[in-house]
């Protein structure tokens, strides 16, 4: 009886381990998948100020940033970067750059979540900060990496399970300025942040 109950104890342990994994596993390849079908979508780069809804607002579907690319594949995949950024910034209003960067004296749920430095702070603090390196295997498909641009331009985009041409380095869907791109671009530019963030619920044994 003792040895049955504790290979049934074993057997629930690897269950769980094994349907948390698969949850995460499944996160990040529907976000990939979401990334990788906005390349189909016509925009142009226009990071105007627009007011929008809350939660669930965005700016015009034909327009839009390289920030709105990550929002809308979150957002495909059932996550309102939104209003999770919103909701953490309206409590920890200090930890985020909003002063110093824009002189913003509070939260503003029409630009916050679409400014690359919140991201990286929300990343950072609800996600997982991984190491920055020149190893191309370090950087796995849902993972998300910020860039900064000459002219201190902050950039960001979602890394996939496609591969370049001589199959070193997983390709980037982002928009530097012609619309959701899938390139190969991870180190064309000076790397600033390198993020993982997967909503707890996905972690959740079920």
């Amino acid at each position: 009886m003792f040895f049955t109950n504790m290979r049934a104890t074993f057997v629930a342990i690897l269950l769980s381990f094994y349907c948390g994994t698969a949850a995460a596993a499944s996160f990040e390849h529907k976000l990939v998948r979401a990334a990788i079908d906005r390349t189909g979508h016509n925009v142009k780069y226009d990071g105007a100020y627009y007011s929008i809804d809350y939660p669930g607002g965005d700016v015009p579907a034909d327009i839009g940033v390289c920030t709105d690319v990550l929002i809308r594949s979150y957002r495909t995949v059932g996550v309102d970067l939104q209003e999770e950024l919103h909701k953490d910034i309206i409590e920890n209003f200090n930890s985020y750059p909003s002063a110093r960067i824009w002189g913003l004296s509070k939260p503003d749920t029409n630009i916050d979540h679409r400014r690359v430095p919140n991201l990286q702070i929300f990343f950072m603090r609800k996600g997982k900060k991984l190491p920055i390196t020149d190893d191309a295997s370090n950087y796995r498909a849902g993972e998300i990496v910020t860039w900064m641009l000459p002219g201190n331009i902050p950039h960001v985009g979602i890394v996939t399970d496609q591969m370049s041409a001589d199959n070193e380095r997983p390709l980037i869907v982002h928009n530097i300025g012609a619309g959701p791109r899938l390139e190969d671009m991870l180190f064309d530019f000076e790397i600033s942040g390198h993020y993982k963030y997967v909503p707890e619920h996905y972690n959740e044994p079920m």
